[in-house]
């Protein structure tokens, strides 16, 4: 058991300031694998609402592995980064295979999704196993209690910081540390405005002692931000509409959405041109125009057209017709969802 002094504070903080939270209620680890997965994007408050969902609707990982893609992803609606779905739903049918949840940090690894950081707040918060979590909150506590300026988004940062949380873990109480550290970085070493005057380990804190709370942890610019634009044309038919499943590779995989050209407007009139005097037909009017939408490292800006043909189009190829009435059947990105919703 670790007896550092930081260790013996942050438990003690714990102890009066957790968050009460439904998954904390448990050690079955179909439930805090699920809280792991929707949280890594999200924040606790919308996160927890979708687990509540999940845990209603699949209550045990077998009725989550017995579901279609479509399901999973239609409840998912709404929380982005898909992949975590289809990788949740994959991971299920591998548990259900195997008999069992793995209970070894290696075989929760070879779940599918599952990297380092997820596999061990699962392991050590369903079963108590000595692996120490690794994610922003914990960086950020460490990088300015221990004023380490290494960036923790190269190899060798991430490296440093893991070996550190794991010699600060106490190996009887990793569920409890784990669960302290993830608190303590959303509560009260927050990345704007945190609370150091009321911090029970502000008089070793060398970022405070330094100035550099504001500095730490340092993190390398990587990514540059994407700007996409998206023409989408609304087809309404005798009460249908065209819709196609985007494919992979790309953002939302797996979701549906209605005729979509991409980039310039050259692209949409080589489109339109396939349907002689569209652009000029009196039942074709751009309804929305370039509708923000933020991701990650994309910027979209969305047109919406809505086209409402006197004779039925033939569609491009990957393209179905669906009754309009069905559409809440279908899992939509929710830029699809606001645009369609003006109509």
């Amino acid at each position: 058991m670790s007896n550092h002094p930081f260790t013996t504070a942050i438990l003690r903080w714990f102890q009066e300031n957790r968050r009460d939270l439904p998954w904390r209620q448990t050690t079955d680890p179909y439930a805090i694998w699920l809280s792991e997965v929707i949280l890594q994007q999200t924040r606790i408050q919308q996160g927890q609402d979708y687990w509540e969902r999940f845990m209603q609707r699949f209550p045990t990982v077998e009725a989550l592995a017995e579901a279609t893609e479509d399901e999973v992803l239609r409840l998912w609606q709404g929380l982005g980064y898909y992949s975590r779905a289809r990788n949740l739903h994959a991971a299920a049918r591998q548990v259900v295979a195997a008999g069992h949840f793995p209970d070894t940090l290696e075989g929760i690894k070879a779940l599918k999704g599952v990297g380092d950081y997820t596999a061990a707040a699962i392991g050590s918060i369903a079963f108590n196993l000595p692996a120490a979590v690794v994610d922003g909150n914990v960086y950020r506590v460490l990088a300015r209690h221990f004023g380490i300026d290494t960036p923790i988004n190269t190899t060798l940062g991430k490296k440093e910081f893991t070996a550190l949380a794991q010699e600060l873990l106490p190996n009887d109480q990793a569920s409890a540390f784990n669960q302290a550290m993830m608190d303590f970085g959303a509560i009260q070493c927050t990345p704007q405005s945190p609370r150091c005057l009321l911090c029970p380990l502000s008089d070793t804190c060398e970022a405070l002692r330094s100035g550099r709370v504001g500095v730490l942890p340092v993190k390398n610019r990587t990514m540059k931000i994407q700007t996409r634009r998206l023409t989408y044309i609304y087809i309404r038919y005798r009460g249908q509409t065209a819709i196609h499943r985007r494919t992979a590779g790309d953002i939302w995989q797996g979701l549906w959405e209605p005729c979509l050209v991409e980039q310039s407007k050259e692209s949409f009139a080589e489109w339109a041109a396939q349907y002689p005097g569209l652009l000029s037909d009196d039942n074709c009017h751009l309804v929305q125009k370039e509708v923000k939408h933020v991701l990650t490292h994309r910027i979209l800006l969305a047109d919406l057209y809505l086209w409402e043909p006197e004779q039925q189009p033939h569609l491009p190829s990957g393209y179905q017709w669906v009754a309009e009435a069905s559409l809440d059947d279908y899992a939509l990105p929710r830029l699809v969802e606001k645009l369609i919703a003006t109509l």
